[in-house]
């Protein structure tokens, strides 16, 4: 089924680059073909799926081979025909309906009417869930995942945020959910309607390691009992399920927390930026929840793997963020002109926009090296950690120096620079939230 969805949308990507549809003036038709078929294709191969797979009588939990089982002889960075699909569909939803809506988004720390709901018909909960749970996937594909945020990163890191966040519930219970914790959540993600979820990991005090959460779990009569506080937890008011970091036993793990359980109070908390996603802070009064609700059951889970898939996808997000500002700043020192010439043609300003092209480089080939080893199934300790600080802080750097080449307009909401400039600050304050 998916072979046949992507030789489908193969011919309507290459229609969509043909010099006749330029020439005839159909360029955007063929793209609102493509962005078109490319939902209904997933949607499609969604509705197979769930047809097949009969998902409550689940005996074992499913699990997806990584999509590249042997590495490559060669060093190649070139996406294959279906990623490349599917990042065009991506970077042409984050060009047509994220730029407009980011600064209102923003104003009104939430995402705009409709929004979540266009995303979920992008597939993105499809191509994250394997065909056997009801989903479009045939394998794990931390690469692709990288993909996708960058390119909605490139839209609006806030809006991505809100987007991807229910994906990080998603991926964590395809990589380590028993039978009866896929059965009972994932039909759920792929359903009709946008299904609003977070991990919750960070927490609102000074010098939070997350492997040392101070949310602490334990065993009572058969049950997990909770508590704690968790801040930054995108999508907080609306989500239905939160995958909650605890410490149990000296070790931390994660535990699913159902909408509406006793104990559980969630209050707004906007922050200085990616204030689109909805932030909040949760708070866990001995909230008791059933032993099974322990991901990964009585074994648990790898959390110092789940914090560094975070920190690379979190890595994807700030590339495509920092992309977006150079983009905007190359075409308004071309347009800007000062003493009879454009600013480009000063050294001081080409040279800037020079250096944060090379530090951009260096952040995507970073998060690109982590997401493939990911891939592979190799140990990705070092290479995220290392994503993980070039892009914090690289990204921030793009972020002052996209204000800084803007001069006054750099400091004002008519520009967007500003924004994205709020929002790199805080790739490296968060902690998980996201995965690839």
């Amino acid at each position: 089924m998916e072979r046949a969805i992507e030789q489908s949308l193969r011919l309507l990507s290459q229609l969509a680059t043909s010099p006749l549809v330029e020439r005839m003036g159909w360029a955007d038709s063929v793209e609102k073909l493509v962005t078109r078929g490319t939902r209904v294709g997933l949607r499609a191969a969604s509705e197979v799926a769930k047809q097949a797979a009969p998902l409550v009588k689940l005996l074992t939990p499913v699990r997806m081979q990584p999509d590249g089982l042997e590495a490559p002889d060669l060093f190649d960075l070139t996406p294959s025909d279906s990623q490349a699909l599917v990042r065009d569909t991506m970077a042409r939803f984050a060009r047509e309906q994220m730029r407009a809506a980011a600064l209102k988004a923003d104003e009104a720390c939430a995402p705009p009417a409709g929004f979540l709901e266009a995303c979920h018909e992008l597939g993105l909960s499809q191509l994250a869930v394997p065909e056997a749970l009801g989903g479009a996937a045939e394998a794990r594909s931390p690469v692709t995942n990288a993909l996708i945020a960058e390119e909605l990163g490139r839209g609006d890191m806030g809006l991505a945020l809100a987007a991807l966040a229910p994906l990080a519930v998603v991926h964590a219970l395809v990589e380590w959910g028993t039978a009866q914790q896929q059965a009972a959540y994932l039909p759920r993600f792929v359903g009709d309607a946008f299904m609003p979820a977070a991990l919750a990991w960070l927490e609102p005090r000074p010098l939070f390691d997350p492997e040392r959460p101070a949310t602490r779990a334990s065993l009572r009569g058969g049950d997990f009992v909770i508590s704690g506080e968790k801040s930054l937890v995108p999508l907080a008011l609306a989500a239905e399920v939160l995958l909650v970091v605890a410490d149990l036993g000296g070790k931390p793990q994660a535990f699913l927390i159902d909408r509406g359980t006793a104990g559980v109070s969630i209050e707004a908390a906007p922050a200085m930026g990616l204030r689109a996603a909805q932030l909040g802070r949760v708070k866990l009064d001995q909230v008791r929840i059933p032993r099974g609700n322990k991901l990964g059951g009585e074994a648990g889970i790898d959390t110092e793997r789940l914090l560094d898939l975070s920190r690379i996808a979190w890595g994807a997000l700030a590339v495509g963020q920092a992309a977006a500002v150079i983009d905007y700043v190359k075409t308004y020192a071309l347009e800007r002109v000062a003493f009879g010439e454009p600013i480009a043609h000063r050294q001081s300003v080409a040279f800037m926009i020079a250096d944060m092209a090379i530090e951009l480089d260096a952040m995507r080939l970073m998060v690109y090296r982590a997401a493939s080893r990911a891939e592979h199934g190799l140990t990705i300790r070092r290479e995220a950690s290392l994503a993980r600080v070039q892009c914090a802080e690289k990204g921030m750097l793009i972020g002052t120096s996209g204000v800084q080449l803007l001069g006054g307009h750099g400091f004002i909401k008519e520009h967007p620079v500003e924004l994205w400039y709020r929002h790199l600050r805080g790739v490296g304050v968060f902690e998980g939230a996201l995965l690839v």
